[in-house]
């Protein structure tokens, strides 16, 4: 430890009893010489050992800072939020070009509000153990607002003499995009599993029926009657197959500006002799001056008649369907289907619209599967509400012709 100024104060003390010496003829060991002495003594040696420590400190926040350097890992230092330190692995993930654009600034500016609590949490626990913790992910965004996913672990430490927060990790985006693709991966594979076993299982089912109606064939003289039978169960088997390739065989709809009105007309038209077989009426009231739609004509109409055949089935006891088409909002139509059937349970609604979920006794589920793809393909939405013994409402919302933003634009260029 370096004593200059311990020597410099008891020189001090030295040369003030000569002064005294040679001018006031104070004899020169004195006890206030002793005595002023021994305090310049005690002081030089605080002040002395006050640098020293000082200086170590400073050497350790240097030894600190070219060791956080060194690593090629991001790591910063951080005192209540905001960043004293920040290495430059740090400052390349976030984007920094110079140490000034993070130094001082809140930690929050650069975590995703929703993991604001989650790191709150976090520098809680580092506080009270005192210890290492384990790893935690963070959504965070660079200074140019993009998001990234950072996976880190810290520990309390003391940097610059104040309580101070260390943490080292690394840029896990895309470790995180990766997972996520293989999930996406795993949910079709296991989709494509569920379709294929309830296809096997529905078209298992006439099969046998078939099988057996044509080993009674060559022993029985009723044919007639078995001949219904077994093209009831073919045309069975023709509809599932039907359905899922409409899900799916891409296709290039073609996309036409077509007046609602018009297509739920001969969709009605076109259902109305079996809703009155069955007891039921279809009521249809229409807003005025209803915009136009554009959409590929076919396949709405097949999910008209697949909902009004829901509907239609839904009621074994007969009643009214209502159909009610109106403006939603600026730039949106729809359509609601209201029944007085049997309703659905409603844990059972959100399972809706899954292959081979169905509410009925012999059903697939594709067609209402293939009513979601359908309406989601013309960037609309397909809503189902319904209470037991009360009935259902099914809303179709869809876009018109004419939306806001296409008006606006429109007005700007005139």
């Amino acid at each position: 430890m370096n004593k200059s100024g311990q020597i410099i104060l008891v020189l001090i003390s030295v040369l003030y009893s000569s002064f005294q010496k040679i001018y006031d003829h104070h004899p020169f060991f004195s006890i206030d010489f002793f005595l002023f002495t021994l305090i310049s003594w005690v002081v030089g040696w605080q002040y002395d050992k006050a640098r020293y420590y000082e200086k170590k400190a400073r050497a350790s926040e240097e030894s600190y800072k070219k060791l956080i350097d060194s690593l090629p890992a991001p790591v910063y230092i951080t005192s209540n939020h905001r960043f004293l330190y920040v290495n430059k692995a740090a400052m390349n993930m976030i984007g920094a070009t110079k140490l000034e654009d993070v130094m001082g600034k809140s930690i929050f500016e650069f975590i995703i509000p929703d993991y604001k609590s989650r790191l709150l949490e976090r520098f809680n626990q580092i506080k009270k153990e005192k210890l290492p913790v384990n790893t935690i992910e963070y959504k965070a965004k660079r200074l140019d607002g993009t998001p990234f996913f950072f996976e880190v672990s810290s520990l309390f430490i003391v940097f610059g003499g104040k309580d101070a927060v260390l943490s080292i990790g690394k840029d896990i985006t895309v470790k995180m995009e990766e997972t996520e693709r293989l999930l996406q991966k795993s949910e079709k594979l296991a989709l494509l599993g569920q379709m294929a076993a309830g296809i096997a299982h529905e078209i298992r089912n006439p099969l046998t029926s078939i099988k057996g109606f044509i080993q009674l064939l060559r022993t029985s003289t009723r044919k007639e009657e078995y001949f219904d039978i077994l093209l009831t169960e073919l045309d069975r088997i023709n509809d599932i197959v039907g359905e899922f390739l409409v899900l799916a065989k891409p296709t290039a709809a073609v996309y036409m500006t077509r007046d609602i009105k018009m297509l739920l007309k001969d969709v009605v038209t076109l259902i109305n002799n079996q809703s009155l077989l069955n007891n039921v009426q279809i009521l249809v009231e229409f807003d005025n001056d209803l915009p136009l739609i554009s959409c590929e004509e076919n396949q709405l109409k097949q999910v008209f008649l697949n909902l009004l055949k829901n509907a239609i089935e839904a009621m074994p006891k007969g009643g009214n369907i209502n159909v009610y088409v109106m403006k939603k909002e600026d730039g949106k139509i729809s359509v609601q289907i209201i029944d007085q059937g049997v309703g659905i349970p409603e844990e059972r609604i959100s399972t809706l619209g899954e292959p081979f979920y169905t509410t009925k006794e012999k059903g697939t589920g594709l067609g209402l599967m293939t009513c979601y793809k359908i309406i989601e393909g013309h960037n609309g939405a397909l809503n189902i509400y319904s209470k037991i013994n009360e009935g259902t409402t099914i809303e179709i919302i869809l876009p018109t012709i004419t939306q806001p933003l296409l008006k606006m634009e429109v007005s700007h260029s005139l």
